[in-house]
């Protein structure tokens, strides 16, 4: 069973995804990882998207599909994945179904659902480990990564008008993906303003069923 993992951009889903892949062995592909490892690096693909990506829109959903299908291919017909960050429109939810298909691979989304006001406080305050790309909220003091020792830094698209942008993105085009699983009867929804080991506990509780 493959996971899609949906949430407005600073409800934790990188966390909870964590959390999920551990306890379901599931390979976790993170768009946002993806490409930014892609623009570091300077491959075609990543000079391709870097202006899209730190400007806060979207990516052709072309490449994102060209992104996805290598990964799945890469990752082998026996191993589940949790997909965060895409399908991030109709369009994109479409042709990932129909890939998933064709490769005889099942799938169900998980909503991590916060509100407008919280994510714009969460994105504009929180930091990001230079190194390892882990991601601190604005609780957490120290200025050093706890896991690698990385310095902690903002990032260049977490500015307050970046955030209103995707913020924006996510509405238009996001929302009647998730709206579309909902439709189908494929989505489980958490709320994503409680504590995070609540957040996660009433996750794998409402998951639990889908893996046994």
């Amino acid at each position: 069973m493959d996971i899609i993992l949906f949430g407005m951009q600073g409800s934790g889903k990188g966390t909870q995804g964590k959390a999920l892949a551990e306890k379901y062995n599931l390979k976790t592909f993170d768009i946002g990882n993806q490409f930014r490892k892609m623009i570091a690096a300077g491959t075609p693909t990543g000079l391709l998207i870097k202006e899209p990506v730190e400007a806060g829109h979207l990516v052709d959903d072309d490449i994102v599909m060209g992104v996805v299908e290598q990964y799945v291919s890469d990752a082998g017909p026996g191993q589940a994945i949790l997909f965060d960050g895409v399908p991030r429109t109709l369009s994109q939810g479409t042709k990932l179904l129909d890939f998933l298909a064709k490769n005889k691979r099942d799938a169900f989304a998980v909503y991590i659902k916060i509100s407008e006001d919280e994510s714009l406080k969460r994105l504009s305050q929180r930091r990001i480990c230079s190194v390892c790309q882990g991601i601190y909220p604005p609780f957490y003091k120290a200025d050093t990564c706890e896991l690698c020792g990385g310095k902690l830094i903002t990032r260049a698209d977490d500015n307050v008008e970046s955030v209103k942008r995707r913020i924006g993105n996510y509405k238009r085009e996001t929302v009647p993906v998730i709206k579309s699983f909902y439709d189908r009867d494929r989505l489980i929804e958490v709320d994503g303003e409680q504590a995070i080991d609540t957040v996660t506990a009433d996750m794998l509780e409402r998951v639990a069923y889908l893996f046994s």
